[in-house]
């Protein structure tokens, strides 16, 4: 219940900070269509979404990077999106933020990718739509965390390092 309170805190700062709402907003999904026409399944699916703290998909357009929206992770179904110029405008706006856990990128330019990967500030970058592979390390950067988890650099936050010497010494003469 809080994380759904947390959320609709958000989406409600969002429309209070004048961005433009294009779909979702405040409350729980609906299924719009007309009653008559809803199928068994999805009347249950409705009555789902009613029991539980669903929160519906929500998208804002015209967001700045002053909003509160734009400024904090919300681990919520809530997506930010504003007009850029450039693509330097682009990475600015994309690394505006004291957070950096992953950042999606669509284009078809190669090079462009590889420009965006290299001047985004996160610890996951998204390309396309194609997903990490399951051995890809999983975390963020600033205040999305320093730490892994998956593949090598998971297992590395469990081992312990030390640092012996002098095991090599004749104090064996000594017995």
């Amino acid at each position: 219940q809080s994380q759904y309170e947390r959320i609709q805190s958000y989406i409600q700062s969002g429309i209070d900070q004048g961005a433009t709402l294009l779909v979702g907003g405040l409350g729980k999904p609906t299924i719009e269509n007309d009653s008559s026409s809803i199928s068994d399944e999805l009347r249950q699916r409705q009555k789902e979404y009613q029991d539980g703290y669903y929160v519906r998909p929500t998208i804002f357009a015209d967001c700045s990077p002053t909003m509160t929206i734009w400024q904090e992770e919300i681990f919520g179904p809530v997506l930010c999106m504003t007009k850029f110029t450039t693509e330097e405008e682009a990475i600015r706006l994309a690394n505006d933020s004291p957070y950096g856990l992953t950042h999606y990128a669509h284009t078809y330019d190669k090079e462009r990718r590889r420009r965006f990967a290299q001047k985004l500030q996160s610890g996951m970058i998204v390309m396309n739509q194609v997903g990490l592979a399951s051995s890809s390390p999983f975390g963020g950067v600033k205040q999305s965390g320093s730490s892994r988890e998956g593949g090598v650099w998971g297992l590395e936050d469990f081992c312990i390092v030390k640092a012996v010497s002098g095991l090599n010494g004749d104090d064996d003469d000594d017995e």
